[in-house]
């Protein structure tokens, strides 16, 4: 757009001069034809410019949160599970606690799982009495970036963590039933879709199976 811009100024001022200027006619025969086809193109460029982005017309899959970087690219697919984080954080006496999510992240590793974490936008002032962004809440966990996500404010976690599932073909770890997502995602009644957890007599216990699993 500079370009088409600069041109059309320039080949204007050198049509002027050649008017204005005895014994520059000649220059006429340049500068006009320069300045009509530099205006058609800039015409061109604002138009092409103000035209709406073109809408999908097939049905539009949600990207998973999680980005994957390019150092996972050769490795084995991981056995993704998705984590409620903030649904989590409160497993333990109904109080927000880091620790709580940190057990469960490091009990799904050690059963093989590839955790990966959304949370609602103020789970940083749950833990912290202030905001905390994905890399901060990921370096606090022991997790890469790219399995952290922090949903924007304003916006509901709940669709970010059933699209991040569907996207992976993953469980998730939660204690919410997503009653209200039940038609956009049915998959939330599958039994062993949600997988259930808290703590009985202060130890870790996670519902993977019909049965649930203790924590050893």
């Amino acid at each position: 757009m500079v370009v088409l811009v600069t041109l059309f100024f320039a080949s204007m001022a050198g049509l002027i001069a050649a008017l204005l200027q005895p014994g520059w006619s000649d220059l006429v025969l340049v500068a006009g034809p320069a300045a009509i086809a530099s205006l058609f193109l800039l015409i061109a460029a604002l138009v092409r410019g103000k035209r709406p982005p073109a809408v999908p017309t097939g049905p539009v899959r949600a990207p998973s949160p999680f980005r994957f970087g390019a150092r996972r690219a050769a490795a084995p697919t991981p056995n993704w599970i998705v984590v409620d984080g903030s649904n989590v954080l409160h497993w333990k006496d109904g109080k927000p606690e880091l620790d709580t999510l940190r057990e469960v992240l490091g009990h799904l590793t050690a059963l093989g799982y590839s955790p990966g974490v959304v949370f609602d936008a103020n789970a940083g002032y749950l833990i912290s009495d202030r905001y905390q962004h994905d890399h901060a809440l990921g370096k606090l966990l022991g997790l890469p970036d790219d399995r952290v996500m922090v949903v924007a404010n304003g916006t509901p976690a709940d669709p970010m963590i059933l699209a991040a599932a569907r996207d992976l073909g993953a469980r998730i770890v939660t204690n919410d039933r997503y009653r209200d997502w039940r038609d956009s995602h049915p998959e939330v009644g599958d039994p062993g879709h949600l997988i259930r957890g808290g703590y009985r007599a202060g130890q870790l216990w996670l519902d993977l199976e019909a049965a649930a699993i203790t924590k050893p």
